[in-house]
Parts: structure tokens; C-alpha cells; sequence
């Protein structure tokens, strides 16, 4: 395997590792309208991500620098023809950061409500944009002979993607309703099992339309294992979360998000973005990658990074796994 084909893989990892972890962020975020019924079960779902959020992102920062150092090409077409979409995402994710640390700044109502209502939607529509974004990435976009993107902002809102988009949604929402019932007690946590169950049906019957039309259009047997994994999956942590068994069910929701990415990248490879005009002008992980030398010293920064990240942040969720409950919120002071 040459070394491009390896950082192909390691920049899946990263993305699936993000949706993993980040999918439950967004999923809460939308839950804080969805779920809770006042201002203390509000601070409850924030306070189950607030060690961990901004932990979770790291993974993201370190997907799009993989990309920008590993495949220069594929990160110069996507961030130019992806352009108002990826910065709506960062936008959402930059407001998304205050929201967290300057709703409880001060004491007024309307200031906490306004704040709260900015996690929703910022964590509502990066949930949904991601799903548009590799939808296309997936799918194909008009890309010349210069490896440029042609289309306009229209062009990415096709039917596939936009479906993507709504699984993405739905999907992480049920990620964070699962992750909220393993991680509350009390009234809040037997509501959260209750929209769960909700959830997941409408997860499931997007998220098998989704895989068939993708298996239909790019898929090959190695894909498929993953698509039965996937749906398989997400019916088992239905089950799970009507047993009562939030961890089980946690666990295989992330596993679904896990072998749903890694079906798309599965279809995907080896482009890195296909083009819909002409398939001899896709970017391949040949002709976007990087050099040879840039990939080894990559590649040795990697071997040596990764292993302290991940027990770092393997620490943090074990320090903070206890579960939380209103009983638990004190009083604001400022």
C-alpha cells in the first residue's frame, strides 16, 4: 500500500472519528429544544457535553489539516467549490463556542434564551450541511480539466445530497438522544429513551435509503458489508435503548455512524472527489496527494501524535462519564 493510500485511510479515520464524537455534540445541541422543558434540563443536556465539546472538535481541525498537508489538491477544490457551505459550518461552529461559555455570563432571561437558541441552530444545521457536503463529495461534482469546480451553490443541493443531509440530521440527533439517556438520570433520561425510539425509525428508514441509493450508484461487495453493518446496527441499538441498556445502545449507534462513513468512503476511493463531466478529470488519491517526503514526515508526526491525543481525551471521558440530573444543577451565580 503506497503511503497515499494510507493517509486516504487515516483522513477517514479522522472524519469518522469526528462524526463519532461530534455527532453526539449536535445532537444534544438540537435536543436542548426537542427534549428539554425548562431552563434547569437545559443546563443538564449542555453540562453532558460541556468537558467534552470543544475536545471533539480537535478531530475536525485535524481531518481538514490532514487533508490541506496529505492532499493539497482535493483540499484547494473542495474548500473553493464548497465554499458558502463550509463557511455557514465554520460560522455555526465559531457562535456555537460562545454559546456554550457566554449564556451563563449574565443572569437576564432573554440572554440565556437567546443563547440557547443559538446552540440549537448552530449545532441543527452543521448536522444537516455535513450530510449535503459528503453527499456531494460521494456523489460527484462538476469538476474541468483543471481539477477546478464549476457548478454553483445549486448544483450541490441535488437530491442525494440533500437526503444525506437529513440522515446526517437525524442520525446524530438519535446519537444524542442515546448518548442523553446514558448520561442523565431522573424524568429527562426516560423521556430521552422515549425519543429514541422516534428518532431511530426515522433515522433507520432515511438512513437505508441513503446506503441502497449510494450501494445502487458507487457500491461493491466491501461496501455492502458495511451497509449491512450499519443498518444492522442501528436496528440492534433500538432494541438495546427499549431494554433499558443506554451503553449498549450508545455503542451501536457510534457503530453505525462508523460503518456508514466507512461505506462512503469505501465507494469513494480511489477519487477523492469524482467528477460528474468527465471521469478522467476526478481528483484520485494519485494526482491530489502530496509527495512522497511530505507523506513520510506526515506520517512519523502521526505515529508519535495520535497515541498521546487519544489517551488524553480517552482521560477526559472517563473523569467526567458519572451521570447528571436537574438534582445536580446548582444555582447560577454571577
Amino acid at each position: 500500500m503506497e503511503l497515499h493510500d494510507v493517509w486516504f485511510v487515516l483522513i477517514a479515520v479522522l472524519w469518522t472519528g469526528y462524526f463519532f464524537l461530534e455527532g453526539f455534540d449536535f445532537g444534544v445541541g438540537v435536543l436542548t429544544k426537542l427534549l428539554a422543558r425548562n431552563r434547569a434540563e437545559k443546563r443538564v443536556l449542555i453540562n453532558t457535553i460541556g468537558p467534552v465539546w470543544d475536545g471533539n472538535e480537535v478531530w475536525l481541525l485535524t481531518a481538514g489539516g490532514a487533508t490541506f498537508a496529505a492532499f493539497p489538491e482535493w483540499y484547494a477544490t473542495l474548500f473553493s467549490g464548497f465554499y458558502l457551505p463550509l463557511l455557514l459550518i465554520l460560522v455555526c461552529l465559531i457562535v456555537r463556542g460562545v454559546a456554550f461559555e457566554y449564556r451563563v455570563k449574565r443572569p437576564e432571561e432573554n440572554w440565556q434564551r437567546n443563547w440557547e437558541t443559538a446552540i440549537f441552530w448552530t449545532s441543527l444545521l452543521p448536522a444537516f450541511l455535513w450530510g449535503v457536503a459528503f453527499g456531494n463529495i460521494v456523489h460527484g461534482v462538476k469538476i474541468d480539466a483543471e481539477f477546478e469546480y464549476v457548478g454553483n451553490v445549486g448544483d450541490l443541493l441535488n437530491p442525494y445530497a440533500l437526503l444525506g443531509g437529513l440522515v446526517t440530521l437525524t442520525l446524530f440527533t438519535f446519537h444524542g438522544t442515546v448518548f442523553t439517556a446514558l448520561k442523565t438520570v431522573g424524568e429527562i433520561r426516560e423521556r430521552a429513551r422515549r425519543l429514541a425510539l422516534r428518532v431511530g425509525l426515522v433515522t433507520a428508514a432515511l438512513a437505508s435509503a441513503f446506503l441502497l441509493w449510494t450501494q445502487a450508484d458507487r457500491g461493491d461487495g466491501t461496501s455492502l458489508v458495511a451497509l449491512v453493518v450499519a443498518v444492522a446496527a442501528l436496528v440492534a441499538a433500538l432494541l438495546a435503548n427499549q431494554a433499558g441498556r443506554e451503553g449498549w445502545s450508545f455503542t451501536l449507534s457510534g457503530l453505525t455512524i462508523v460503518a456508514a462513513v466507512a461505506m462512503l468512503f469505501l465507494t469513494l476511493f480511489p477519487n477523492v472527489m469524482p467528477s460528474t463531466l468527465d471521469a478522467d478529470w476526478s481528483l484520485t488519491v494519485t494526482n491530489a496527494s502530496s509527495s512522497p517526503y511530505t507523506l513520510k514526515i506526515m506520517t512519523w508526526l502521526a505515529v508519535i501524535a495520535t497515541p498521546v491525543v487519544l489517551l488524553y481525551q480517552g482521560w477526559t471521558y472517563w473523569v467526567f462519564r458519572k451521570r447528571i440530573g436537574t438534582q445536580h444543577i446548582a444555582d447560577p451565580v454571577h
